[in-house]
């Protein structure tokens, strides 16, 4: 699905140099669409407004959205979480009954990107796109560095929960993780979707996984469809350091985990 093209007036007030970032995303989208086809149009068309009403007023600029996720940039940290947690209260409060409930998980971060063409780019959007990936529906996450600028800005109704120190699904990120505890939210939910709390045998990686953005979506695509998918190439382009990389983004989809076997050390061809 092609992003959303934004408005010329809006490309003039994008934020740039240290930003914080609010991505979201529908948990669990995928499997009411296909059991809920028509009402999942008007819940998230209805989730669409709600979200850009409660976004937009704090400052935020939507800069992306891609089927139900939204990518929005914030001048100040305090201007993302009053974002995310206006955000989070009017979509409790609607009727989505019709397709089984519709909750939405949500991350900060804060850094510097790179704009291009109303876009960002860059190790602080990997990132936050990363820490979204760890949430629940209802939940709303945030990096150490976004909660250390709202430590004294913090309105009294909220606080951080500490939820520890997590891997994150690049194999070699780590990340202090926070919930959001606001009054009208939620705060029980199951472990994070990290690396260190799903079944896996998965090596950390010393480097990052670049250029490789398509290469990954397709293999995800590939192994959603069938039950054996065979990377093959030259030794050294990096068949093994892709497939690491996509067992770790999927890992949560596959309840008994995910797991590497090392064959290479194997010389008998009997074996």
């Amino acid at each position: 699905m092609e992003p959303e093209t934004i408005p010329e007036a809006q490309l003039r007030a994008l934020p740039t140099g240290t930003i914080t970032f609010l991505f979201s995303d529908i948990e669990g989208s995928t499997r009411r669409w296909e059991q809920h086809l028509h009402e999942m149009k008007l819940a998230v068309a209805r989730h669409d407004a709600l979200m850009r009403a409660a976004i937009e007023p704090h400052r935020g600029y939507i800069f992306k959205t891609v089927g139900d996720a939204f990518c929005a940039a914030f001048p100040t940290a305090p201007d993302a979480l009053a974002a995310a947690v206006a955000c989070q209260r009017v979509l409790q409060n609607e009727d989505f009954s019709s397709v089984d409930d519709l909750r939405v998980r949500m991350a900060l971060h804060t850094g510097h990107a790179d704009e291009r063409d109303a876009d960002y780019f860059g190790p602080t959007v990997n990132r936050v796109a990363r820490l979204l990936s760890l949430g629940h529906g209802g939940q709303v996450l945030a990096s150490e560095t976004t909660r250390v600028l709202l430590q004294n800005e913090l309105p009294a109704d909220m606080s951080f929960l500490d939820l520890g120190i997590h891997r994150l699904k690049d194999l070699n990120e780590a990340e202090h993780v926070f919930q959001l505890v606001a009054t009208g939210l939620a705060t029980e939910f199951a472990p994070l979707n990290s690396v260190d709390e799903l079944p896996n045998n998965l090596p950390l990686q010393i480097t990052s996984l670049r250029g490789r953005d398509d290469d990954v979506a397709k293999l995800k695509e590939l192994i959603e469809g069938q039950r054996l998918v065979t990377l093959f190439g030259a030794g050294g382009v990096g068949k093994t350091r892709l497939a690491l990389q996509v067992g770790a983004e999927t890992m949560d989809r596959y309840p008994d985990g995910v797991w590497f076997i090392e064959f290479a050390p194997i010389a008998d061809p009997e074996l």
